[in-house]
Formats: C-alpha cells, sequence, structure tokens
C-alpha cells in the first residue's frame, strides 16, 4: 500500500493515543503533526505526588442562658439520668471546632488529619470579660481529638483504612435524652474494611480512670482501661439496616478486671411512616456495665455489675409544617448497676414541633422520667428510693431553616419541672419544693 501523508498521520495519532507511556519517557517529536515544532515534554509522575489537598472547618456550639429567680444554675435537672428532657442543658457556653485535613495522592492513597477542640463543656457559670473563668480549673480549653486515618494502600485494598490516636469512635445518642449510649472515647488505634459490601471494624482503645487522671499518677498503681471493640454495620434487615457491636474490656490493678458488652441496633423509618428511627438493645456485664458498649474513663464495674439497656428514637414527619421527635429509653440492673442493687431508669419523651413560617418554629416538649432501686441504693431510704418526674416545655425556635434540625438557631423556653416528692426535687437540684421553672435562651449551631 503507497503511504501518504494522511497515512502517516493515522499512524502518529495512534501512536500518540495508545502509547502515552513512551511519550512520557522520551523528547521524540511528532514533526507530522506539529508541522515539525517539537511536542511538549510530558513530565514523569510519581504514585505518590499530592492530587488533592485541603482543609476543612467544622464545629459545634451551644449557647445555654438560664435563670431561676434571678440566678443562674448547677443542674441540669437529672437528664444525665434519663429524668427529664428539656433544652435545660448544662453548658452555658460550650464550643467545638474540628479541624480536617484531607489529602489524596495520585495512586490512590489518602489520608485525614482530625483535631478536635471543646471549651465550656458542663460550665455553668456566665463569665465575663475579665477572664475569670480561669479561677474554675473545669470545663477549659481541651484537645478532644487528634487522629490520622489512612486508606486506599495496594496492600491493604481500597476499601480498607487504618488509623490511630485520640477520638471518639463509632458514637451515637439519644435524640432528645441528647446522653451518648454507644461511644469508645479514648486512645487508641483501628482497622476498618468492607466485607460482602458492609462495615466491619477492629479496634483497640484506651482510658485511664477518672480517678486516675483527677488524683494524679503519683498515688498508686493506674487502673487503665482497655475495651477491644468489634463491629459490623449496615447489614439489610428488609425494614431498615442492622449494626452490630461487640466489646471486650479489661481493667489494669483490679481485682475483677474484665466485662463483656454488645449491641444490636436497628436503623429504619418512623416504625413505618415517614421518618427515622434509631432502636438499639445493649448488654453489659462487669466492667461494660455501663450499657455494655458505652466505654470510656468512666467504665469500671465488679463482677455482680450487670444491665440490660434500650432505646428507640427518631423524628416522625406528620405533614408538611408538622414534625415530632421521640424517644423511649429503658437501662436497668440485671443485679447492680453502678453498686445499686435493682436500679430502674427509664424516659418516655415527645417533642412536637411545627413550622410557622421558613424561620420560625414551634416546639413543645414533654417528658415522663422514672428512677427506682432497692432499700438503701447510695444509701437512699423512703421517698429517695423512688423518683417520679415530669417535664414540660414551650419553646420559639427563630432560625435560619425552620426544619426540625435547622441550624443556626435562637430558641427561647420555658421548661417547667416537676417531682412527686420534696426528696426527689432535692436529687434534681430543686432547692425549694417539688417543682421548679425555668427560663432560658439557647443558642445552637452545627457547621
Amino acid at each position: 500500500m503507497k503511504m501518504n501523508k494522511y497515512n502517516l498521520l493515522a499512524m502518529a495519532v495512534s501512536t500518540a493515543l495508545f502509547s502515552g507511556a513512551a511519550l512520557a519517557e522520551t523528547d521524540v517529536a511528532l514533526d507530522v503533526i506539529t508541522g515539525g515544532e517539537a511536542a511538549p515534554k510530558v513530565e514523569k509522575t510519581n504514585g505518590t505526588d499530592v492530587l488533592k489537598d485541603g482543609w476543612e472547618v467544622h464545629g459545634y456550639a451551644s449557647m445555654n442562658f438560664r435563670m431561676v429567680d434571678g440566678e443562674s444554675i448547677d443542674t441540669e435537672y437529672g437528664k444525665r439520668d434519663y429524668k427529664t428532657a428539656g433544652t435545660h442543658g448544662k453548658s452555658t457556653n460550650q464550643v467545638e471546632f474540628v479541624l480536617k485535613k484531607h489529602t489524596e495522592h495520585v495512586n490512590g492513597v489518602w489520608s485525614d488529619f482530625i483535631v478536635r477542640t471543646e471549651y465550656g463543656n458542663g460550665n455553668s457559670y456566665a463569665y465575663s470579660s475579665p477572664g475569670s473563668q480561669k479561677d474554675n480549673t473545669d470545663a477549659q480549653l481541651e484537645v478532644k481529638e487528634t487522629f490520622v486515618e489512612i486508606g486506599g494502600l495496594s496492600y491493604l485494598g481500597e476499601d480498607t483504612s487504618i488509623w490511630a490516636g485520640q477520638r471518639y469512635f463509632n458514637r451515637s445518642a439519644g435524640i432528645l435524652s441528647g446522653e451518648f449510649w454507644k461511644q469508645s472515647s479514648g486512645l487508641g488505634a483501628g482497622i476498618q474494611s468492607k466485607i460482602a459490601g458492609n462495615t466491619a471494624g477492629f479496634a483497640i482503645v484506651t482510658a485511664d480512670t477518672d480517678g486516675d487522671i483527677n488524683n494524679g499518677v503519683n498515688t498508686g498503681e493506674r487502673t487503665t482501661l482497655t475495651s477491644y471493640d468489634l463491629y459490623y454495620y449496615g447489614v439489610d434487615a428488609g425494614i431498615g439496616s442492622l449494626d452490630f457491636d461487640l466489646k471486650f474490656m479489661q481493667q489494669a490493678n483490679v481485682d475483677e478486671d474484665s466485662g463483656f458488652g454488645a449491641s444490636v441496633t436497628l436503623n429504619s423509618s418512623y416504625y413505618g411512616l415517614d421518618g427515622w428511627t434509631q432502636t438499639a438493645i445493649a448488654y453489659g456485664k462487669g466492667t461494660a456495665q455501663n450499657r455494655g458498649v458505652n466505654f470510656g474513663s468512666w467504665s469500671g464495674g465488679d463482677d455482680n455489675a450487670e444491665s440490660i439497656f434500650f432505646t428507640s428514637y427518631g423524628v416522625l414527619n406528620i405533614s408538611e409544617r408538622w414534625q415530632m421527635g421521640s424517644e423511649f429509653t429503658y437501662f436497668a440492673a440485671l443485679n447492680e448497676l453502678f453498686t445499686a442493687k435493682d436500679l430502674v431508669r427509664y424516659i418516655v419523651a415527645v417533642r412536637p414541633s411545627y413550622k410557622a413560617n421558613e424561620n420560625l418554629r414551634l416546639e413543645m416538649t414533654a417528658s415522663y422520667g422514672h428512677e427506682e432501686g432497692a432499700e438503701g441504693y447510695w444509701g437512699r431510704t423512703g421517698d429517695d428510693i423512688e423518683s417520679n418526674i415530669f417535664n414540660a416545655e414551650l419553646a420559639a425556635a427563630f432560625t435560619v431553616n425552620a426544619d426540625y434540625f435547622g441550624r443556626p438557631q435562637i430558641k427561647p423556653y420555658v421548661s417547667y419541672i416537676s417531682a412527686d416528692d420534696e426528696a426527689s426535687a432535692r436529687q434534681l437540684g430543686i432547692k425549694d419544693g417539688t417543682s421548679e421553672t425555668v427560663i432560658g435562651v439557647h443558642t445552637e449551631i452545627w457547621f
């Protein structure tokens, strides 16, 4: 076949398209294509070269101005113990910043560096500008998380990542109680991958106990806690997905040093209606007595400690304007819980929400909480043995988005708390009588 300039052009184009690797290694010019001008040199790339790199800033803030008879207050009215569900959280000025540095490389490897700082969690004082908060050593600026996660390593597989450092790991919290019932909070390392299309992982997390940290490390041997976590998430259950958690816990330098916890969580619609729910049941024994899968510096327990935990919470989309959050939580000793014989706690709470317009949401919260135990638990007798608490709250949320989770918002509220007797009221922090009315403004933002 006679060769002409068009054949030569076609051959040159084919060479350019299908032999790019050769072009990357040489400086050969395609005179036919470029009219005699040398083609630009294609530089070699290295798999570790950075393809994408950048920082993200996220966070949370909760500012709660609340008063009773002209005085700021230092109580949450039993909210952490599933007795109430109002907006009257303790923190007057809680701020979190999460910095994330994400990097991607040509060879597919990626990494995340996470730092979370927090200020003011649990502080109840209304601070002024002179910096008087320095007089209170609680709830100051702290680094809560700092860890690195690396994924996409060729020898582990594209679905696998490893991490190490200090972090909050696999957390879940009730929507109205606000209590984290599942987490591993501490220093550790782990690996996560996919098995049959579902997320699976293993982690080891350690935490020194509150007593060791608060009393110093020179008072005796450390009673360090360790949790070995196995989890498998996202299993199709037809009506939703199932998450499985299994934790083995140990504690150093104590006589009864082990524990076991497990939970199963169903993520689904709102009981067959429009919305969502998270429903879980958990078991805890020994060191894992605290809801089975709630691990941190607060963990610990002897062989008598054994508990059962059940929770179900979510949001129902009733109509275009109406939504409702709800929570039912039950937490009880199968023998002893926190050294209390036959301890039982439960709460039922609802929060209907009405979108007056796209920037104003009206809320009403109602809850009933109950606690009881065997005679003499924590030294309690008489009316102290059993508590029945009712909480009702009205609020108006001024917000940029009137959805149930629309933030930022500024929410004035009035919260009424009533106990069945004065002994129960004193446990909540009520000074006089059996009831109290809290007036406040709660400001909240997620970003």
